[in-house]
């Protein structure tokens, strides 16, 4: 069937969208044939055709053996060459066993496919390319194979551990939250390092919003410059290219899915200490004596409440799915909509999403394809989710429900933290709600102008709207007496297109592809907000409320203006070059440096098909090289204008305040890219590919600090200049590859390494994040973008029990002090960046059984763990519980105990707690992501195409160091002012991280 489809993907040498998943090893061969005429000429013609199909191949190089004559088959597989009968011909093709034929007029010959995984064929930019003629470094992932091996509504979470140079750290475990994405390192410390999403040839930013993941077909990863170059400066962080499913020729195909599962919550390392634990601590306190609270005495032992029990429960999930497809030559239809609900395993939170697709591929003429789409998504919230911080924090011996089983009111005086609110009174009343509706129109065509040349338009419309909602009761601390409704709503939309000209055509043994194009993309984002207060208990509409508290409102309007030319060649199936050009103009920058120009050129040498390369043992071998230029815009709207806030009033009277400094000279930052790459299979089992990058970023976008005299704080500027290096390597090895049996392993492996360069206008450093509750990191020549900048940790003293840190003495030497306020922060050699990275996994099919395993991996790379700060605190906050000491730690109880913890006090006044590298923990883990195992029956006599049962499980187990929750801690979920999301990935591990969940989860396939 793919096989099929590859086939007539490729003929006539255009190319308009799939995605063939790549075979395991080369197939079993047969010799090709030839069907001949008797003919004797000087001149021998013939065709040459795929041997099961008989359709014509276009490309394939046909030379005389021993002698210099060569020619090249045209669209419809003819050639002619000159020759006499009875010579021997020899026929290669990529993809394809090469074949030796006696010459003979009107010969038809057959060549059998010998590698799919060189004529797949690969989603890139603004088209599609057979892999073997690719030079840059990408990656292809069946949609296929990340559906049957993950439970997600969003999409990129889906890509955890699958392609090499991808970091994905996968959202919370609260249902619907994203993840963050960051390929081949941080090239910028301008906000969001996400990726570019296109998602069926429109570029929609870093959001790709509410894809039901079951619709797409493939993702495509784009790396380096020769692939991302033709986006210019929105490809800086890299480009995931998504194909969604279209309907093939034939009857119409009807598939079913339904999947259902629970999850529970993982907490990691971190266990709370119960109420006898939590007594016995602070019995040990050195000033156990001072504690004067009124219920301090030994009952306190038998006082237990489960905060972590009572918020949590066995989360549940269910999916399920309707798709509809097929057509005829001239009109193909494909219809899907799905269902996604989960109530997350921290009580209250229940996510809802519904999704719907059309496509349709029309064909009145020969010459013109129209292909209209929407999709559109809903998504529900209903929000009374038990507040995680206080999972972790509530003292066990404050027992939110009194005698009769009712929640007791805020400062309770039956509490031992009498000055607590109960947040389980509270949801008694309080709730939010969230409901956003999203809808994407597409109407895209293509004119046929000669075999040779294609008119290809895309347009693109987006809109979405959201609307938030909460109630605030009189009863509750939130708004004392008064209550609070609260109420927002914002719409955003996003228009795209692009008109393309694509040249498709072969001069003799040359392949030749260009293409010239437009694009335009603009975006509006119109969020507004109002609260009022004064509410009777129980009414939640604005209008019934007594006093307006606030209203803001506000628009957000971008454009981007894009020229672009992208060329291919290929000489003979072995030589490759592409070069690639763009011009783009943004909004976000003054008249004098609105446009940045931005470019790659690449080349690729198909070692293995030079007639000099003997080594039978290696079945393909590919140099890759590229060099080139991407871009990226502040994420900011309008930094080059000085800005008023006008909402703004001095006794009463409104006026203007001066809200930002502009910089009309400023400039694009820019990121150059030099890579090598080599892709080799061998011993017809085994696919490997390594690649080297270098990234070198100018022109650093940042927003400077300043000081405040004016009431501005911040400027942005080009600051500085740093780099990136890394490594990637993948691995698939086919161990057993029968027609009843396969098994299999893949594996890759990444690394990268960043640094600052340089700082201009003669800045030495610039200390990022420094507030006391994150760790605070460095910018400075030669150290990495998240170098931590902290007082050092000396350890406990062991005579006394008291903290040690370091500190530098007036000759520069580093000693050791017991006054927190003398220690100085100083650059740690520790940062938030792995060594390196990766996954592997290995997969099983035996007749209809298949089973599959993937784990993740990370090396070195440090986070700042400040839920210590709070609960492993050695006696500084008394209103909440604390950790249990790790398996390793111990703490200080007698002079000359070499001790991981302090001497503990009530309320200890010696700042052990306090920001340093105390809490500074390496990140380093293993996962086992996933565990899948299924069973497929084929029904033909009950019209069952193919029936598929299968159970999964995530997030299984993981080995760790790291003594919080997890260390992959969970993107924050923002949205910037275009109205797109974006993840932010953090390095501190704050008081109230949501645990990462595990699932496990039933799910059934039909396809009719």
């Amino acid at each position: 069937m793919e096989n099929s489809f590859l086939r007539h993907l490729f003929r006539g040498g255009l190319v308009l969208s799939a995605f063939i998943g790549a075979s395991a090893c080369p197939l079993s061969l047969h010799a090709a044939t030839v069907r001949s005429i008797e003919v004797t000429n000087e001149k021998i013609s013939g065709v040459v055709v795929d041997a099961e199909t008989g359709e014509a191949l276009p490309g394939v190089a046909v030379s005389v053996t021993g002698r210099t004559a060569r020619a090249v088959t045209d669209a419809k597989g003819h050639f002619s060459i000159d020759a006499t009968t009875g010579v021997n011909l020899r026929f290669s093709f990529i993809g394809y066993e090469t074949a030796t034929m006696k010459a003979v007029n009107g010969m038809t010959v057959q060549l059998r496919i010998k590698d799919n995984n060189l004529n797949e064929a690969v989603v890139v930019g603004y088209g599609v390319q057979r892999r073997n003629s690719m030079t840059g470094s990408m990656q292809t992932v069946k949609g296929a194979d990340l559906t049957s091996t993950t439970t997600t509504p969003n999409v990129g979470n889906m890509l955890v551990g699958k392609v090499p140079g991808v970091d994905v750290v996968p959202g919370s475990g609260q249902p619907g939250s994203m993840g963050s994405i960051i390929i081949r390192g941080k090239s910028t410390i301008n906000g969001s390092t996400d990726p570019l999403w296109v998602i069926d040839g429109v570029i929609v930013g870093s959001d790709p919003g509410d894809i039901n993941p079951d619709d797409i077909q493939s993702f495509t990863i784009l790396k380096d410059a020769a692939s991302t170059a033709i986006y210019g400066s929105q490809g800086a962080n890299g480009v995931i290219v998504v194909t969604t499913k279209h309907a093939a020729m034939g009857n119409i195909k009807i598939g079913v899915t339904a999947k259902t599962g629970i999850s529970v919550l993982n907490n990691g390392h971190v266990h709370m200490m119960n109420g006898q634990e939590l007594y016995d601590y602070y019995s040990s306190f050195s000033n156990a004596s001072e504690i004067a609270f009124p219920r301090w005495n030994k009952d306190l032992r038998n006082s237990n409440f489960d905060w972590w029990k009572e918020a949590t429960h066995i989360g549940s999930t269910q999916e399920y799915g309707l798709t509809l497809s097929g057509g005829t030559e001239k009109m193909r239809n494909f219809f899907s909509i799905a269902t996604y609900k989960e109530n997350g395993a921290v009580k209250g939170y229940d996510y809802t999403r519904f999704n719907l697709r059309y496509k349709l591929e029309f064909r009145p003429y020969t010459w013109l394809t129209i292909r209209p789409s929407f999709d559109g998504s809903k998504t529900n919230i209903e929000d009374r989710q038990r507040d995680v911080t206080s999972m972790y924090s509530m003292l066990p011996w404050d027992n939110p429900y009194d005698e009769k089983g009712k929640p007791v009111k805020n400062y309770s005086d039956t509490w031992v933290n009498s000055n607590s609110t109960n947040y389980l009174y509270e949801l008694q009343y309080n709730w939010a709600k969230s409901n956003e509706y999203r809808f994407n129109g597409n109407i895209d065509f293509d004119i046929r102008l000669t075999d040779w040349l294609t008119f290809s338009s895309v347009n693109s419309y987006r809109w979405f709207t959201e609307k938030d909602k909460s109630y605030t009761d009189p009863r509750t601390s939130g708004a004392e007496d008064i209550g609070r409704v609260s109420e927002s709503s914002s719409i955003g939309e996003r228009r795209y297109t692009n008109q393309l000209l694509r040249f498709d055509k072969s001069l003799g043994l040359w392949g030749i592809n260009a293409l010239l194009g437009y694009e335009f993309n603009d975006g509006k984002f119109s969020p507004s907000s109002s609260s009022g207060t004064g509410i009777m208990k129980g009414y939640s509409e604005l209008d019934v409320t007594t006093t307006p508290e606030a209203v803001g409102g506000n628009d957000y309007e971008w454009a981007v203006q894009s020229y672009f030319l992208n060329a291919n060649a290929q000489y003979d199936n072995k030589y490759m070059a592409q070069l690639s050009l763009r011009r783009d103009g943004a909004s976000n920058f003054g008249a004098n440096k609105k446009y940045g120009n931005f470019y790659s050129i690449s080349a690729g040498w198909v070692i293995s098909q030079e007639k000099w390369f003997t080594p039978t043992w290696v079945d393909y071998m590919k140099l890759r090289a590229a060099y080139g230029s991407v871009g990226q815009r502040p994420h900011t709207l309008f930094p080059q204008y000085s800005l008023y806030n006008i909402g703004s009033s001095y006794n009463g009277t409104p006026g203007a305040l001066l809200s930002q400094i502009g910089n009309p000279n400023l400039t694009w930052e820019k990121t150059f890219t030099t890579g090598i790459g080599l892709d080799l299979n061998i011993l017809k089992c085994l696919r490997l590919t390594f690649d080297y990058y270098h990234k070198k970023t100018n022109n650093l976008l940042y927003q400077v600090p300043i000081s405040g005299v004016v009431g501005v704080t911040s400027i942005w500027n080009n600051i500085g200049e740093m780099t990136n290096n890394g490594f990637e390597f993948s691995l698939g090895w086919d161990i057993i590859n029968r027609d009843d049996l396969y098994w299999g392993f893949n594996a890759n492996f990444g690394t990268n390494k960043n640094e600052i360069k340089k700082l201009y206008s003669g800045t030495s450093q610039i200390i990022l994040n420094d507030n006391p509750s994150t760790a605070t990191t460095l910018l400075k020549p030669g150290l990495s973008i998240d170098t931590y900048y902290l007082r050092e940790w000396a350890g406990v003293d062991k005579d006394n029990g008291r903290p040690m840190w370091y500190k530098t003495d007036d000759n520069g030497n580093r000693v050791i002090t017991h006054n927190y306020a003398e220690a100085n922060p100083v650059t740690l050699n520790k940062d938030a960046n792995p060594d390196f990275y990766g996954g592997f996994s290995s997969n099983v099919r035996w007749k209809g059984f298949d089973a599959q395993i993937v784990f993740g991996f990370s090396v070195g790379g440090y986070l700042y763990n400040y839920s210590r700060e709070e609960y492993d605190s050695d006696g500084a906050y008394t209103d909440r519980n604390q950790m249990k000491l790790k398996k390793g730690w111990s703490r200080w109880t007698k002079p000359g105990d070499n001790a991981t913890h302090p001497l503990a006090s009530y309320n200890n006044d010696t700042n052990s707690n306090k920001r340093s590298s105390r809490y500074l923990e390496d990140a380093s883990f293993l996962k086992l992501r996933s565990l899948n195992i299924g069973y497929t029956w084929k029904l033909p006599q009950w019209s069952i195409e193919s029936l598929r049962l299968y159970f999964s499980a995530e997030n299984l187990f993981t080995i760790t160091k790291y003594s919080g929750v997890d260390p992959e801690l969970p993107a924050s979920n923002l949205r910037d002012n275009s109205g797109a999301r974006f993840a932010s990935r953090s390095m501190n591990a704050g008081p109230a991280v949501y645990p990462s969940v595990r699932r496990f989860s039933l799910g059934l396939n039909i396809n009719f």
